[in-house]
């Protein structure tokens, strides 16, 4: 008798382990894909606000208009920074790139002074653009203004496709690994059919019977979240350990926030499966019992 009590324990264990760790394991990768979805945010804004535009500015510019000029683009909402570029600074890092100063051959510097821009990165999309560079366009210093159109389109284009492609593969890994977790929970389930059954005809609402099975797989969804933050660590310790400033890509607001959102979610997801899993057995005649 004693044997079998150690063998049932021992099956027990193994049941509830397996199914914190297939539990862990969903939600891992649903950790993953969200982490994902913050590195491609953060990379957005980090492409998008590292796109800069040229103002073109007249030749004979006082340095007193420019200033005050540069002073004014920075007081502007959706300008990030600005640097200034004289005809000078302009010339050498041509030279810097072509080996050779355009002064010496053509015997005058070609270039003008600029003002480069930088944008906030909800700004730097064509349609805010086409706004901005009426706004820019006001100023009598202004000669030209020259930006890359299609680069910013392609990189908008780019971000809107991984949303879409990010979103997808969470709606459908949330999907499998609600029928996973239901399962496994309907696995460990099957094997106190009979006593639901018991229950149900010694006049036990089905709340009563749900509550003791709703319970113990709410203590294996807060394992299985633990353990699943525990992975996601240790993947984000190895990934900066290999990327030297990876971590630096992480908002850590964020990161605490999809740690929050794990944890909750493997509650969530094992509290509705086991709803999902008891119900079954409640609604199933006695018959069914010994053929499922």
């Amino acid at each position: 008798m004693a044997e079998n009590n150690k063998v049932s324990s021992v099956s027990f264990f193994n049941s509830r382990l397996t199914s914190i760790i297939s539990i862990a394991l969903v939600l891992f990768l649903l950790g993953l894909i969200l982490l994902v979805g913050l590195l491609g945010n953060k990379l957005s804004v980090y492409v998008k606000e590292n796109i800069s535009f040229s103002i073109v500015l007249k030749d004979n510019q006082k340095e007193a208009d420019i200033k005050k000029m540069q002073k004014s683009l920075d007081a502007l909402p959706f300008i990030k920074s600005t640097e200034y570029i004289s005809k000078e600074q302009a010339a050498k890092e041509l030279e810097e790139e072509l080996g050779e100063n355009p002064e010496t051959f053509l015997g005058f510097n070609p270039l003008q002074a600029s003002i480069e821009v930088k944008l906030h990165s909800e700004y730097a999309n064509p349609d805010s653009l086409q706004h901005i560079e009426k706004k820019i366009r006001t100023y009598t210093s202004v000669s030209d203004l020259l930006y890359r159109k299609d680069m910013m389109q392609m990189v908008n284009d780019n971000i809107k496709r991984l949303s879409i492609i990010l979103l997808a593969l969470a709606a459908v890994l949330m999907s499998i690994s609600f029928v996973l977790i239901s399962n496994t929970i309907r696995l460990l389930i099957y094997s106190k059919r009979f006593l639901i059954h018991t229950m149900k005809l010694v006049g036990a609402t089905s709340g009563f019977i749900r509550r003791p099975f709703v319970r113990y797989n709410v203590v294996s969804g807060i394992f299985a979240s633990i353990l699943a933050i525990l992975m996601l660590t240790g993947s984000l310790y190895y990934l900066q350990h290999e990327l030297d400033g990876f971590i630096q890509l992480l908002d850590m607001k964020a990161l605490l926030v999809v740690y929050a959102g794990i944890f909750l979610l493997g509650i969530l997801l094992s509290v509705t499966a086991t709803v999902f899993a008891v119900n079954k057995y409640l609604r199933m005649g006695v018959d069914k019992l010994y053929y499922i």
